[in-house]
């Protein structure tokens, strides 16, 4: 007598693994989506969210190695993100400083520079080549970057009035301090 043994077959251990790496995948995009959408982030007509600076030794605010963005309100408050690594930030570094040498005295309108995922020397070297004077943050972690939304890649620039909204964002270098200031002029 003979005996007929139908064998189970199972999923293929690769199919197995395979679809196990789909459902990980997706798993974690969604993770992302969520953490991303708890975030706040900036967008323009809206209050920007607060967020903490923790200047540069010689580039604080009045002195002041650590504030708040909120602490700012009442000024106009632009924020341009940059890296030492970034040659477009090198393109913009000059008329940065001559707009902020414009403003500077009327304490009206804070110009901020927050370094993006750079080492201290770099940004060092950067700031003293170009004469930077500014207020100037890190942003080793991209904390106040993704606040911002920031999408592109730096240089970009966002401007902020005097409630705290964000009225304009520049994406790219500025080619020239008229550019600069015909932005904040359309904020006053």
């Amino acid at each position: 007598m003979t005996e007929t043994t139908n064998a189970k077959r199972g999923v293929p251990i690769a199919v197995q693994i395979i679809i196990w790496v789909i459902l990980v995948g997706l798993l974690a995009l969604v993770g992302f989506g969520l953490q991303r959408a708890q975030n706040p982030m900036a967008v323009i007509g809206k209050p920007v969210p607060d967020f903490d600076l923790v200047y540069y030794e010689g580039y604080e605010y009045n002195n002041t190695p650590t504030m708040k963005l909120s602490d700012l309100q009442g000024k106009i408050v632009m924020i341009n993100i940059w890296a030492s690594w970034c040659k477009p930030c090198e393109q913009e570094a000059p008329e940065l400083q001559a707009a902020w040498e414009f403003y500077k005295d009327s304490g009206d309108v804070v110009f901020i520079g927050v370094d993006y995922v750079d080492t201290p020397a770099g940004a060092n070297e950067y700031l003293k080549k170009f004469e930077i004077s500014f207020p100037n943050a890190p942003d080793l972690k991209s904390n106040i970057s993704s606040i911002l939304n920031r999408q592109m890649g730096v240089p970009e620039t966002y401007f902020i009035d005097r409630e705290g909204i964000l009225r304009n964002v520049k994406i790219g270098p500025f080619s020239s301090v008229d550019e600069i200031k015909s932005v904040i002029l359309s904020i006053e």
